[in-house]
């Protein structure tokens, strides 16, 4: 039996419920504690800054446009601005949540996160007042989102850590196709500042309350840490097991980015309808949701860093099917693989990161991994765009893409295992 399994012992129980660990762990702290932790990261992470305003942004953009006679690349470099701070202040986050209890971080991030987002109610028809919302936005968003929520998790739960989080991530995916449908409803029959009035009041009354009565790590975690001596020092940063990581994500984000923004206009080029079209990216969301529920039962039970390099392989196939002249049938089984991937590389990081490095600096190290996410996220899609004004084919870029995916499955595949003490 290897680290990443069960190592409570074949007769123990991984769950007393559907996300419930067993009483052996963390046995000081009450079930319905960690139940309470697990649901109110679930929620809190639902309302995130990941969840309303990266869906929704598309639904308010042509609203704004019209309201205020601007263009739609004005509006849109609101979200540039926004993702860019997220990318800087991504660390600087995450060394407050290594310092401080994460409640002291993450109930602040909210407030102004909920208030901000409800002050675009009362936006005015100068540019730098959309810009100003969205920079602050981007300065607190991530302290509302997995990267917050995912150390307090990771403190209550062990062995089951790998589901916990994947129920954690799931919340992310859930609101991408909850609140897109919600904002277009509430525009369309109230008005787009009634929305965001709306949207900001429902973050404030729920996500930081839940915060507040319930959000803590365990007394065992406030105190000490198992893993204290493998995380101090900035030796982590450069390690072999967080450059790989951080290797990998670079690569995964650059191509899945690149693909998911220019995906219509390929499936479109390639004569698909526009019906058709819908379809297949709502497939890979399905899968994407899928995937992350399911891929934290994968951590847990199995030798993770294998785990999630076949799974970003089955997401390597998804590349090469989008290379094949157009098939709707073919369309969407690539599109399940794809998604599969996507949601496989949102369990995996965090999983792997308190792996190799417990908790001590889990924050600061997530942080970084998010700052580069952000960064090939923001670059993929501009890329593939040039490529294809260039050559008028995404073909090249694509291959490009396909190499890419393949590469970070052979860095994960690569990583050396992390030894039983390093899991405890």
């Amino acid at each position: 039996m290897n680290s990443d399994v069960n190592l409570a012992g074949p007769g123990a129980p991984l769950f007393d419920g559907a996300l419930r660990p067993s009483q052996a762990e963390v046995p000081a702290e009450s079930r319905s504690g960690r139940a309470m932790v697990l649901a109110t990261a679930c929620t809190g992470v639902f309302l995130s800054f990941a969840s309303v305003v990266v869906y929704t942004f598309g639904v308010f953009l042509k609203p704004l446009a019209a309201t205020f006679h601007w263009t739609r690349t004005q509006v849109s470099f609101a979200f540039t601005l926004a993702a860019l701070t997220v990318a800087v202040c991504s660390p600087f986050l995450g060394r407050l949540l290594d310092r401080f209890p994460a409640r002291w971080v993450i109930i602040p991030c909210t407030l102004i996160y909920g208030a901000a987002f409800a002050s675009l109610s009362l936006l005015t028809g100068r540019l730098w007042h959309l810009y100003a919302v969205f920079v602050v936005l981007g300065i607190v968003g991530n302290g509302t989102t997995q990267l917050g929520y995912a150390r307090v998790v990771s403190s209550w739960f062990d062995q089951q850590r790998g589901r916990a989080l994947a129920a954690v991530m799931a919340g992310s995916g859930l609101g991408s196709m909850v609140f897109p449908p919600i904002a277009e409803w509430l525009i369309g029959s109230y008005g787009w500042r009634l929305a965001y009035a709306v949207l900001g009041a429902a973050i404030l009354a729920i996500a930081v309350p839940l915060a507040v009565m319930f959000l803590r790590e365990t007394r065992h975690e406030l105190s000490t840490n198992t893993n204290t001596a493998k995380s101090e020092g900035a030796g982590a940063v450069w390690s072999r097991p967080f450059l790989a990581i951080a290797g990998a994500l670079l690569l995964f984000s650059f191509a899945t980015n690149g693909l998911n923004t220019h995906w219509a206009a390929l499936l479109s080029d390639e004569g698909a309808s526009a019906a058709e079209a819908g379809l297949v990216l709502s497939m890979a969301g399905f899968a994407t949701l899928a995937a992350k529920l399911s891929t934290g039962y994968l951590l847990d039970r199995f030798r993770a860093t294998r785990v999630t390099a076949m799974l970003l392989a089955l997401s390597a196939g998804g590349f090469a099917i989008v290379l094949l002249p157009y098939r709707p049938s073919l369309a969407l089984l690539g599109a399940i693989l794809f998604g599969i991937g996507m949601g496989a590389e949102s369990d995996a990081v965090p999983y792997l990161l308190t792996r190799y490095f417990g908790l001590t600096r889990f924050g600061e190290l997530y942080g970084y991994t998010w700052c580069v996410y952000a960064i090939a996220g923001a670059t993929g899609p501009v890329l593939m765009g040039a490529a294809f004004d260039r050559t008028g084919s995404y073909r090249l870029v694509l291959f490009v893409s396909l190499a890419m995916v393949i590469a970070a499955s052979g860095l994960f595949a690569s990583l050396p295992r992390y030894t039983k003490a390093e899991v405890l």
